[in-house]
């Protein structure tokens, strides 16, 4: 009989899951917040705060669901590079569990990207590897990669399929088990954006496979390419533009944005996201980022549907990530300004909804 066999220890494996498995348990759930709205619109509003991770965000669930599946891939193992093309927050957690495990941890990213984030990367025990054209990210990491005979861990494409999303401890799991006791607990809407589309994709086959009637709608910012490809059903649609929002946003549509469990999407301009993150962190009395700003405009309107309809019911939405990490760009009126952006109409209409319930029909 003529076998091959390319069996390896176990060992380090075994132990890679326990550790990542251990860091999930000394971690609580992340908290379901009620946003103050009037108790007389028969409507409640929450956010699932997400900035309570360790690494701050929505991403390190993400960087987490990445590392297992690609470990139990057999894709990575003792002394592999991991590879990633991300300038923000899926670097940060991704260095984060990198480091965990004791491995390398590179980042490719624009040679323009902030000294800021490139902080935030490094001080999780990552490296930068810069580009000058931003779009050249994508075959730079896997080159990188193949150079040092690590892996690419390309969240863009694995993102929806390293999240199991019938359960297990995810995100829409976590959601509508910490609903159970409130007034409505089955949502009518679940708001979140898209980055690589990993959630969006997660919750919107949850909500299928649990049989719930909520219905998932994504919210999209300025030059991202989800909401053309949603409304002409060009799955290669492209802008060719950055983000200005981050975390949320793409120039063309990744491969992980499975548009069919998806709504209703929301074209939301960024003016918009500013003024409503500003507005949202007052109410909270706590700085959110300005994907949470978009999450909130979007929901906004849709709460404005409900109350004309003189329907009651619940919504959720994210709190992606804390504001803190903005001071010097969505929070600085100067910045704001040098980006050619007004908030004074988007936040006209936030107070006249805050007072009225009523949203421009769009």
């Amino acid at each position: 009989m003529t076998t091959v066999d390319r069996s390896v220890s176990r060992e380090w494996v075994d132990n890679a899951v326990r550790l990542i498995e251990a860091d999930a348990q000394r971690s609580a759930d992340t908290h379901l917040l009620r946003y103050p709205l009037p108790a007389d619109w028969s409507v409640q509003l929450y956010l699932k705060d997400e900035s309570t991770h360790i690494t701050g965000s929505l991403k390190h669930r993400l960087a987490r669901s990445l590392f297992l599946y690609a470990i139990c891939n057999g894709w990575v193992t003792e002394g592999t590079t991991v590879v990633e093309a991300s300038s923000g927050s899926t670097a940060v957690s991704e260095a984060y569990f990198a480091s965990l495990l004791g491995l390398e941890f590179v980042a490719v990213m624009p040679a323009s990207t902030s000294p800021q984030k490139i902080a935030l990367i490094e001080a999780q025990g990552g490296r930068c590897h810069f580009v000058d054209q931003p779009s050249a990210i994508y075959v730079e990491a896997a080159r990188l990669a193949e150079e040092t005979d690590g892996h690419y861990m390309d969240q863009f494409t694995h993102a929806e399929r390293a999240t199991d999303w019938r359960g297990n401890n995810n995100i829409a799991e976590s959601i509508f088990e910490q609903l159970a006791l409130e007034q409505h607990p089955v949502p009518d809407w679940v708001v979140v954006g898209a980055g690589t589309g990993g959630t969006s994709a997660t919750i919107g086959r949850y909500i299928r496979y649990r049989r719930h009637h909520t219905r998932l709608a994504v919210v999209d910012p300025e030059n991202s390419a989800f909401f053309g490809s949603y409304e002409t059903g060009a799955r290669e649609y492209q802008t060719g533009m950055s983000s200005r929002i981050e975390g949320i946003g793409r120039p063309r549509v990744e491969p992980s944005f499975i548009a069919q469990v998806v709504d209703r999407m929301i074209a939301v301009p960024d003016a918009a996201s500013l003024a409503a993150m500003r507005h949202g962190s007052v109410a909270l009395g706590r700085r959110v980022g300005g994907s949470t700003g978009t999450n909130l405009w979007g929901t906004f309107g849709l709460i404005a549907e409900m109350l004309a309809a003189g329907r009651s019911g619940s919504v959720v939405t994210l709190l992606c990530d804390g504001g803190d990490r903005y001071t010097g760009t969505y929070f600085d009126d100067d910045w704001v300004r040098e980006q050619g952006m007004d908030l004074s109409g988007p936040a006209a209409q936030l107070d006249d909804f805050a007072k009225t319930g009523s949203w421009p029909a769009s």
